[in-house]
């Protein structure tokens, strides 16, 4: 079940090329698309949400 941990949050890149032809431009390529995305580590998105604290 361990892999099923790092799994988890892991995050995909698949691009239309195979091993051999992968080249530097296709790192930066999986590089920007990795820079773009939203991750919200299992919350919601930050439009809407209230965040309140107890104390």
């Amino acid at each position: 079940n361990f892999l099923l941990w790092q799994a988890a949050y892991s995050e995909l890149v698949f691009l239309p090329c195979y091993w051999p032809d992968f080249s530097r431009e296709h790192l930066a390529d999986a590089l920007r698309d990795f820079a773009g995305r939203e991750r919200r580590f299992g919350g919601l998105s930050g439009e809407g949400v209230a965040v309140t604290a107890k104390g």
